[in-house]
């Protein structure tokens, strides 16, 4: 299949998930506009079908359109004619905006966003019908999400007095200004690294995952993820305190991308002159320091205070199926029970730690690693974001998109980047189109990722079959102007 074959079964993909969506999605409770309304059982029934049948349909083309050796205009393009007939669908694959817009007018009105929920909004007054709109689960849990999103939150639901469809849209138009800026970031480091352009954009911004839970689903993850990679690039370029400010703003979104100040550290310390003592001291405190003024600044300003600072694990108190260590610990802890009559939850709990200590001796790896130049910064902080995902106790599907972008303009084709790649279309179908997961999305998931991997080893061997038919070598060819020497961008001037 070409290119022009990929981008139209693609476009047709997208077309039949929002449409889909437009019955099947995550519809809110009530809609004053009427836009965003159940049509009943059938009418449900047939849009999760076509919703299903055009995600495949756009997944399979994104397979493809990797190995068509599509251009970066091509690529670009193709982005915005998969995006657009996810513009205007109702939130597709979550319910979270509406907590978004609930929590954003809780400030707007004077409440305390980090001790209470979004249940104390009045469901016949201001935002009433996003607060109304929040799932179960997180009607009376407080915000996990620093100042920074609760100050665009307020600006959406002050912009559009509360109203319903419209708040959503216009925190959809933010989700949309991070993937351009994801595409940017993108562009920018693999021609700083000479990479290969193309392929990074089709696993960063091209992704099927990334189309349905940032464009569709309105996920703040793609936002931190754009600001944390316009970090890097500052960085990356000699401006890192800049770099530093944005990963403070990223911070501000989600905490996770803190750990791109590690990596930050060691490029700053590299590109620094002076006596090595300088140069680390530099390196480990200079971008963390810039970056806590900048949190300094914007908590005080936004008037919400530290409070997001004692929330952090507010999330974890969930179980989701996807966690290792979770499914882990409630095993074990069942077991316990059974045996010695121990307390499941606090038998879960310590599985729990012991993955999180277990993400932060592989972060530890990947930063030393990268300190002593066997590893690139940015590849490394794409892993230890990862690794984190993988091993934290509270994750979602599209809690992979932390790592996927870093990953991707260093390793889009390496087996790190094909790994994320299988796993991205596999997680497309974990959730429902309402936000649900059931249990029939992980046994799919399950198939995909089955298929992707014997896919790609195939692929794999008619590569190598094909490399020994045109008599390759397998020596590596000739460096490209622009790639790096020691982690480092060839023309980076120094901080």
């Amino acid at each position: 299949m070409g290119v022009v074959g990929c981008r139209r079964l693609g476009l047709a993909g997208s077309l039949g998930v929002g449409a889909g969506g437009w019955v099947a999605g995550g519809l809110p409770v009530h809609d004053p506009w009427g836009w965003w309304t159940e049509r009943g059982p059938a009418v449900t029934a047939a849009g999760t079908v076509l919703a299903y049948a055009g995600l495949t349909a756009l997944v399979v083309a994104w397979w493809a359109y990797g190995r068509a050796g599509a251009s970066v205009r091509h690529t670009l393009v193709t982005l915005a004619w998969w995006a657009a007939p996810l513009l205007l669908a109702p939130p597709l694959y979550s319910a979270d905006v509406y907590s978004y817009v609930a929590q954003g007018a809780m400030v707007l009105e004077g409440h305390d966003v980090y001790s209470q929920g979004p249940s104390v909004l009045d469901p016949a007054g201001f935002a009433g019908d996003a607060a109304a709109s929040v799932g179960g689960h997180w009607t009376d849990t407080p915000a996990p999400y620093g100042p920074f999103f609760l100050l665009l939150a307020r600006g959406a639901a002050a912009f559009t007095g509360g109203t319903l469809v419209p708040a959503v849209l216009v925190l959809r138009l933010v989700a949309v200004a991070a993937l351009v800026l994801i595409v940017w970031a993108v562009r920018r480091l693999a021609r700083d690294y000479g990479a290969d352009e193309s392929g990074a954009l089709r696993l960063a911004a091209l992704n099927p995952l990334l189309l349905i839970h940032v464009v569709g689903g309105v996920h703040n993850d793609g936002l931190m993820a754009a600001l944390a990679l316009a970090g890097a690039v500052c960085a990356l370029r000699g401006r890192w305190v800049l770099g530093a400010a944005l990963i403070g703003l990223a911070m501000m979104v989600k905490s996770p991308a803190g750990l791109a100040l590690l990596f930050v550290g060691v490029v700053v310390g590299r590109s620094s002159a002076g006596s090595p003592a300088r140069r680390i001291a530099r390196g480990a405190f200079g971008p963390g320091l810039v970056a806590a003024a900048t949190v300094l600044l914007v908590s005080v300003v936004s008037g919400t205070g530290f409070g997001w600072l004692r929330t952090q694990g507010v999330a974890g108190a969930i179980h989701t199926w996807l966690s290792v260590s979770s499914d882990l610990g409630a095993g074990l802890g069942a077991l316990a029970h059974l045996a010695a009559g121990a307390d499941q939850d606090t038998v879960k709990q310590v599985v729990q730690l012991l993955g999180l200590a277990a993400a932060g001796v592989l972060i530890a790896r990947f930063g030393w690693r990268s300190a002593t130049g066997r590893l690139d910064p940015v590849l490394a902080l794409g892993l230890a974001l990862t690794a984190l995902v993988v091993l934290s106790p509270m994750v979602q599907p599209w809690y992979v998109l932390w790592g996927v972008p870093f990953v991707a303009v260093r390793a889009c084709r390496g087996p790190a980047g094909r790994g994320l790649a299988v796993l991205s279309a596999a997680l497309t179908y974990e959730t429902h189109p309402s936000g649900a997961t059931p249990g029939v999305g992980f046994a799919v998931a399950g198939a995909v990722a089955v298929a992707g991997a014997l896919l790609l080893r195939r692929e794999a061997a008619a590569d190598r079959a094909g490399s020994e038919g045109r008599g390759g070598t397998g020596v590596p060819g000739p460096r490209r102007p622009g790639t790096v020497r020691d982690g480092t961008p060839a023309g980076t001037a120094p901080a």
